[in-house]
């Protein structure tokens, strides 16, 4: 069941975050720079180190989620650097998908999340379709543990209950933009792609043998 006051006091703690922008920023510029750097994944040290690593990932997304502008971005960058998944194009192709198009869907926490699950769990093989339903039952598990935590599943819903505390879709019109910034709402946003990250970060973790 969802605890909306845990959520409440976490948004509070985003709203009044002092961020090191500089240090995100330069972490951000070298792996653009450079790209993601690959890691050789150790199960048995990641089951070990879970909880460390679950933090790390959520802090991350919520700081990419704030410098970026783009709970897509944000949490897609987080699991990319933690696991040595992908590139910096996937990272720009997730530009227009925070709210599905900024149209109040699908929140980016969930969509940042599924294209993580289909660098690590998917397959080349594009006929090898039960890989492929194997990610979507994953994905599929994956969007019913978000909807748990947060609340809900679509940005406009999430912003309306826990972000912000009203209707207000920052995608609909500059103004609005302006009203969700003035407002803190990138600051606080950081919650669904944090939370996110931490449970597909869980997932893959503890699919690891």
């Amino acid at each position: 069941m969802t605890d909306y006051a845990a959520l409440k006091k976490k948004v509070d703690e985003l709203s009044n975050r002092v961020w090191d922008v500089a240090a995100i920023e330069t972490r951000v510029k070298q792996m653009m720079e450079k790209g993601i750097p690959r890691k050789k994944l150790d199960p048995a040290a990641m089951k070990a180190d879970k909880e460390k690593i679950l933090d790390r990932v959520q802090l991350r997304a919520e700081e990419y989620n704030f410098i970026f502008k783009n709970c897509a971005q944000g949490t897609a960058m987080a699991l990319l650097e933690e696991f040595g998944l992908g590139n910096m194009e996937i990272i720009k192709a997730l530009t227009p998908f925070p709210g599905i198009g900024g149209t109040g869907e699908i929140c980016g926490g969930i969509t940042g999340s599924l294209i993580a699950f289909g660098l690590y769990f998917g397959t080349d093989n594009r006929l090898d379709y039960e890989a492929t339903n194997k990610v979507i039952s994953i994905s599929q598990k994956f969007m019913a543990y978000f909807e748990d935590a947060v609340g809900h599943l679509y940005c406009a819903d999430i912003i309306e209950t826990v972000i912000i505390g009203r209707k207000l879709n920052p995608g609909e019109s500059p103004a609005a933009m302006v009203t969700f910034s003035k407002e803190k709402g990138f600051e606080k946003c950081g919650l669904p792609p944090g939370l996110g990250c931490r449970l597909a970060a869980g997932f893959i973790i503890d699919s690891m043998k």
